[in-house]
């Protein structure tokens, strides 16, 4: 080996272990702020990126439709300078404001077209991370789509139980394959496909004298709990475009029964302590009856610091009862005389 080859042998591994240490020392964190928009056609939205760590990292903005490839919105450079590819170069819908700790995606006059997941990603060495994601959905009725998607609005769900979701999907005259996704959403979690019905099956049926498929898809779930509630959306894949359902709420009754119970019997014991706060007062009063007007208030005053006193010492309802008691039977015993 020449001291030429040598050199550059060494060269390189000085650069490597240069880069891998960079990188060791590489830490970003990334965050999408919301997870899932439902907007009309026309509409302007505005997705943010939040990130916390190295400042010297490329970020990128990425649109994935459902049963396509992912699109490469633009990239975002070490001086903050977007630079847009393909299509959305051409695009002035598509914006992007950058400062330091986030970066903002704005779409205006939103489109159906525009119904996508878009992913926020950063670059460093050879690393590459990615974020939640957004998932937009479009909604218009000045859609010229044929399909259409529907779904119940909510359903009740106990523990241990089972419900079946519903998706009815009238394709209209898209004649093409079509791919069905189930996304949920919830407060605990980011939206992501839970299940994924491709292509066409016996679920589907065409309409005599007519172009349209009507398919119904099911999402079976069984022994249910408290992380299964959340909105259910249903997703269409089908001519070049994704149309989601208006979603199917699953509400756990659980919690609702649980609130319930507490309320009830909060209102029971108040309503007891109240009859018998009005019962000891009675009672009260018609001691002072037999009493001599100057030592009344005293007697008065005496009874009821004691029975305070022992509410607040002791267990506050085995107490005034115990107390009302013994003012009952001192009442009859003093009118007896």
């Amino acid at each position: 080996m020449t001291s030429a080859q040598f050199v550059f042998y060494l060269t390189c591994l000085f650069l490597g272990e240069t880069v891998h240490t960079n990188d060791l020392k590489f830490s970003l964190s990334l965050h999408q702020e919301r997870h899932f928009v439902s907007a009309n056609t026309g509409d302007d939205v505005t997705l943010r990126c939040l990130y916390e760590g190295n400042d010297v990292a490329r970020f990128y903005w990425y649109k994935f439709n459902l049963g396509k490839e992912s699109k490469l919105i633009c990239i975002i450079t070490v001086d903050n300078h977007a630079m847009f590819n393909d299509e959305f170069k051409s695009d002035p819908r598509f914006t992007v404001n950058s400062e330091k700790g986030k970066i903002d995606l704005k779409i205006e006059n939103l489109d159906i077209s525009d119904s996508a997941t878009y992913y926020c990603a950063s670059s460093y060495g050879y690393r590459f991370a990615f974020a939640e994601g957004t998932v937009i959905d479009v909604k218009g009725s000045g859609s010229n789509i044929p399909t259409l998607v529907y779904q119940s609005a909510s359903e009740t769900i106990q523990p241990g139980g089972s419900v079946t979701l519903n998706c009815t999907v009238h394709t209209g005259t898209c004649d093409e394959e079509h791919s069905v996704y189930w996304f949920r959403n919830s407060e605990e979690s980011f939206p992501r496909i839970i299940y994924t019905h491709e292509g066409r099956n016996h679920q589907c049926e065409r309409k005599p004298n007519t172009q349209t498929h009507t398919c119904v898809y099911n999402l079976p779930m069984k022994n249910l709990n408290t992380s299964h509630a959340g909105t259910y959306y249903c997703a269409v894949a089908s001519c070049g475009h994704i149309l989601f359902g208006n979603g199917t709420k699953l509400e756990y009754e659980g919690n609702g029964c649980v609130f319930v119970y507490f309320l009830s019997g909060a209102l029971a014991f108040t309503t007891l302590l109240s009859v018998l706060m009005a019962l000891l007062l009675y009672v009260t009063h018609k001691r002072s009856n037999f009493k001599c007007a100057g030592t009344a208030t005293f007697i008065v005053i005496d009874i009821n610091y004691s029975v305070l006193t022992q509410l607040y010492s002791k267990n506050i309802l085995f107490v005034f009862l115990q107390s009302l008691v013994q003012e009952f039977l001192l009442f009859l015993q003093q009118s007896h005389r």
